[in-house]
């Protein structure tokens, strides 16, 4: 396969890629046999010249005369896209090994051990996907919050009802297979070419549940409202879990594996396994959702440019205070969504449809804390300073009514009376206020400085109708816990995995983590 490098304008069609192609190749388009797109993004950098930047996979019909005449031609070897490729057939162990957790690195480590031939047990505390949606219907239309099936907590993780970003930066030769995989199992082609892959709540829902249906027809099994409350560990191995089911009550079950992949907001477990296992903690990010036209950003990233996708940006600094802020899980078209799972407690998050076409868009403005911040040398300081911040901005509403206030008023010091241009999207109503009183002043006084930066960067981004919604607390997990090369805790056979384990952050970097995890526990078996 030869690659090729293309520039093509907005609008364009498939005729005016196949001719540019042949065009590129100094070809006949007639010598095509077929071809696929491999990258695609937008070159915005000059206003006035918006162009489409496409790297283009090509089979010819005489590949080898067509080297022989242009040996400074590029070949092009597709990568791996699939578990198949990858994961080994082995003879599984008696006990089949046990995860705990069903997002992204739970139902992954669960799809490669499936594949590999073993049977896993996935134990999540949540409900099915199908349910899970249910339950945040119902907590935004009636606020009944179910701390065990809500935004953070269920089949598909917190990232199922966010955006289905599928942010790659963490270089891993291991993404593209994630990516196959989810297109496999029913994402959109072009999440394995585009720039900045998104899924859509929409459509990640339906992948979650044929991901599941597929580990089951493979020998897996899956239990929903199931919750771990318990390790059994001799001499620093691991002999058993204890499984609380809603339905059946406690359930103890041998297992020689278990995979935590727990989640960044399983505090309930953290706090069981604290006493239990080597864990740290570690920094984190808070701070508020930032909310402006779509139709403003797509002016300052595309001008007058029309017909092109919802712009999205990608903003960091580092502030005259020390701090860095940066923007986070950025939501074209999307809404601020309630993402609580403890009761009296606001929490934020963002989320898009598949399409993208709500008139605001949203991202996470965060401020970086660590340790020293926290006020305690406990491993769980972390999660209660996450806490204190929840439910002082419950207590400012006086219900799961998020605060809410316009950025002038932020840098003016007052509380907002009411909201300009831009309307709030949060779905169960918003109180204006001032977020001074719900969030540590180092990290409003960040935002205040960072947004007047990033407008140098992003015209119209310092609007003074922006508004900033919270709290955003749950960006990562406040918690690391230790693991060595083999993939092992300090309990031989407990091999924490993904974003709660404090090694990950996003679907995909997720998704990798439990396909690594997976495979070490498949080699500590066939040792």
């Amino acid at each position: 396969m030869i690659k090729a490098q293309l520039k093509l304008p907005v609008g364009y069609t498939l005729i005016d890629l196949e001719r540019e192609l042949a065009k590129s190749l100094r070809i006949s388009p007639s010598e095509v046999e077929s071809y696929k797109i491999i990258k695609k993004s937008i070159d915005s950098r000059d206003k006035r010249r918006i162009h489409y930047v496409l790297s283009v996979g090509v089979e010819l019909r005489a590949e080898g005369k067509y080297l022989v005449r242009n040996k400074k031609a590029t070949v092009y070897e597709p990568p791996i896209s699939s578990l198949d490729e990858i994961v080994p057939k082995v003879k599984a162990s008696d006990k089949p090994p046990v995860i705990i957790g069903a997002g992204p690195a739970g139902l992954f480590a669960g799809l490669t051990l499936a594949k590999a031939g073993f049977k896993p047990i996935i134990i999540e505390r949540g409900k099915c996907v199908e349910e899970r949606t249910e339950s945040i219907e119902k907590f935004v239309s009636e606020c009944v919050l179910d701390t065990q099936s809500n935004v953070q907590f269920g089949e598909g993780g917190a990232g199922t009802f966010s955006d289905g970003k599928l942010n790659t930066g963490t270089g891993s030769d291991k993404i593209n297979v994630v990516l196959g995989e989810f297109v496999n199992y029913g994402a959109p082609e072009q999440i394995v070419y585009e720039a900045k892959p998104h899924i859509g709540t929409d459509k990640l829902v339906n992948v979650v549940k044929n991901i599941r249906e597929d580990i089951i027809a493979m020998g897996g099994s899956v239990f929903f409202d199931s919750l771990l409350v318990d390790i059994d560990v001799k001499d620093g191995v691991l002999k058993s879990v204890t499984v609380k089911n809603k339905a059946k009550g406690l359930w103890t079950i041998d297992c020689d594996h278990c995979i935590l992949a727990i989640g960044h907001s399983a505090r309930d477990t953290f706090e069981m396994l604290s006493s239990k296992v080597l864990m740290k903690a570690k920094p984190f990010s808070i701070g508020a959702r930032i909310e402006h036209l779509q139709d403003s950003i797509d002016r300052a990233q595309y001008g007058d440019t029309v017909g092109l996708p919802p712009a999205n940006y990608s903003l960091s600094a580092h502030l005259d205070n020390g701090r860095s802020c940066y923007t986070f899980c950025m939501c074209p078209g999307g809404y601020v969504m309630p993402a609580t799972s403890e009761e009296n407690a606001v929490v934020t998050n963002g989320m898009s449809y598949f399409s993208r076409d709500g008139r605001n868009a949203n991202s996470a403005l965060l401020v970086g804390v660590d340790p020293k911040d926290f006020g305690s040398d406990n491993v769980l300081a972390g999660v209660e300073f996450q806490r204190k911040y929840e439910r002082l901005a419950y207590s400012l509403t006086g219900s799961y009514k998020a605060p809410c206030q316009r950025f002038q008023d932020l840098i003016e010091g007052r509380a907002t009376q009411r909201a300009g241009e831009i309307k709030p999207t949060y779905p169960i109503g918003v109180e204006f206020a001032d977020l001074r009183e719900c969030l540590p002043d180092y990290v409003t006084d960040s935002i205040g400085e960072a947004i007047k930066v990033f407008d140098r960067k992003l015209r119209g981004f310092a609007d003074p109708d922006a508004l900033l919604t919270g709290v955003e607390t749950r960006s990562s997990s406040p918690v690391r816990i230790l693991r060595d090369e083999k993939g092992h805790s300090s309990v031989r056979g407990l091999m924490p995995c993904g974003e709660g384990a404090g090694y990950a952050g996003g679907i995909t970097s997720a998704s990798v983590d439990g396909i690594n995890v997976a495979l070490k526990l498949i080699s500590d078996v066939c040792k």
